[in-house]
């Protein structure tokens, strides 16, 4: 094993309340790539926001070649030779290549920038990693995945030894990825270290020496990525070990529809997904699985049309539709609960009552609903969904997760949908309110309601689904229908195994 570059030992971070991380560590070696691996909350970004000096810790010790540190800020860490990079691309992009590798430490000459002296660095440091552009043209005119191996050059230059990379590859193709790996084992074999930091699990294997993996801001274990199948990779991210037992405690007998009610054909939109077809029918409860980045939440954003798809086409029943947006989505009798509640959900100063009616106010336009009948809507769903409050009027953001999360199911119940997209529903919320939630996904499936259902948790998936499409890094790879619906298929197929 060669030297360790950059270690952390019992490192723990702690907001008013929450324990981010707890007794955290990572050997990080020289020449190595070395793979950082959690589900969301795991404690991947709080741990990269510990290192380069973002947040302070609460405990723990971190050492760089030997010697202890503490930056205090990203500058600090890059002082240190410590770069990061992440996923959303922080140069500017009316500046030159070159004025962005050295925005902040420009060459100069008699006080002026020396623009030749800049220029040529700047073309000899892209030279030596093999990214061939003109550094004097502005950065709006490279693709994205340019932009990111120039935000890497940058890094580069700024680090005497470690480079962080925060989900890289999120936004880039097949090709775009192996020319980023192409320059990750050059640098690798110039004796830099680096901390990959990726969701798709193809791409851990294909580059990486080690895995770390965190789970619940606590430290799992380190593994040698050659010795780490990766159904046992899987197994320690989600905290779930391989069991051969069927728990559909709940399992639903009554037939559906074999109708289909909206099917997507070839959908693409590049850097999201690529040429997806799907099928939901009338009636049925479909789940989508698969670890976080592997496009479950991507397929209901280009479905519902919180996001644009550029090629392919959604069929709703038999109209064929090239465009979808959230408004047209709305018309057809489709209604979008989304991952994150708080951000995309909730409208945390209004009422329960104004909460309910946004999507029937957004379907009628400008027309105003009255208050008398958004009171007796409000009361209404309140009663069917159990929603403890002491009247409609009160703030939605004073209500418990579980009943914030019922206000947002009554919001869309309201419209009257066909097909209900519920992305992640019970996180965060109490086992009686997940159980209420579950209960009634199967009731509005009995009574003809499509639900395409999206969660991290399989045995309620287990539950509730008719069907289940597994996906990983942005492709299906296994269908399960009946007794092949198992915890232990899904993870096989998320781990790629036959099924």
């Amino acid at each position: 094993m060669s030297e360790v570059v950059l270690s952390l030992k019992h490192i723990a971070k702690e907001f008013p309340g929450v324990k981010a991380l707890d007794d955290v560590q990572l050997n990080l070696y020289k020449g190595e790539v070395h793979a950082l691996m959690g589900e969301n909350g795991a404690g991947k970004s709080t741990m990269i926001k510990v290192i380069t000096g973002v947040y302070p810790k609460t405990a723990g010790t971190i050492t760089l070649n030997g010697k202890e540190i503490n930056p205090q800020s990203p500058e600090d860490a890059q002082r240190e030779g410590i770069s990061t990079v992440y996923q959303e691309i922080n140069l500017c992009p009316n500046l030159t290549v070159a004025e962005n590798i050295y925005i902040g430490r420009q060459p100069m000459k008699m006080g002026r920038v020396d623009w030749k002296t800049m220029n040529k660095d700047a073309q000899s440091l892209l030279d030596s990693l093999n990214i061939h552009v003109d550094v004097t043209e502005t950065l709006d005119n490279y693709s994205v995945s340019v932009q990111q191996m120039i935000a890497i050059a940058r890094a580069v230059d700024m680090s005497a030894g470690v480079l962080i990379l925060d989900e890289p590859t999120s936004s880039l193709d097949g090709n775009e990825v192996e020319q980023l790996f192409t320059i990750i084992r050059g640098l690798q074999k110039k004796g830099m270290a680096i901390l990959f930091v990726t969701h798709f699990l193809d791409q851990v294997y294909a580059v990486s020496d080690r895995i770390t993996v965190l789970r619940n801001g606590r430290f799992v274990g380190e593994y040698q990525a050659a010795e780490l199948p990766q159904l046992e990779l899987v197994s320690k991210m989600i905290g779930q070990e391989f069991k051969d037992e069927d728990k559909r405690a709940f399992r639903r007998q009554a037939a559906y529809s074999n109708e289909p009610f909206v099917k997507m054909m070839n959908v693409t939109k590049r850097g999201v997904l690529k040429d997806y077809s799907m099928t939901i029918r009338k009636g049925e409860v479909l789940g989508l699985a698969g670890l976080l980045g592997s496009g479950r939440s991507e397929v209901a954003e280009l479905l519902f049309g919180a996001k644009q798809f550029e090629e392919g086409i959604v069929y709703i029943g038999q109209d064929e539709v090239k465009r979808m947006f959230p408004q047209k989505a709305i018309r057809e009798k489709m209604g979008f609960c989304s991952e994150d509640r708080k951000v995309s959900g909730i409208v945390g100063d209004l009422s329960i009552r104004e909460n309910i009616i946004l999507s029937l106010q957004a379907r009628q336009g400008l027309k105003k609903i009255p208050d008398s009948q958004s009171r007796e809507i409000a009361d209404k769903y309140i009663k069917l969904l159990n929603i403890k409050t002491p009247n409609s009027e009160k703030k939605i953001g004073e209500l418990s997760g579980g009943n914030q999360q019922k206000v947002l199911l009554a919001r869309w119940l309201v419209t009257e949908p066909k097909l209900l997209i519920l992305d992640e529903p019970t996180r965060g919320i109490d086992i009686g309110s997940k159980r209420e939630i579950e209960n009634l996904i199967l009731q509005l499936s009995r009574e003809g309601m499509s639900i395409l259902f999206i969660s991290s948790e399989y045995e309620e998936m287990i539950r509730c689904c008719d069907r289940i499409l597994v996906l990983r890094d942005r492709k299906q790879v296994g269908e399960l229908v009946e007794e092949a619906i198992t915890e232990d298929n899904i993870m096989r197929a998320i781990a790629g195994e036959a099924v």
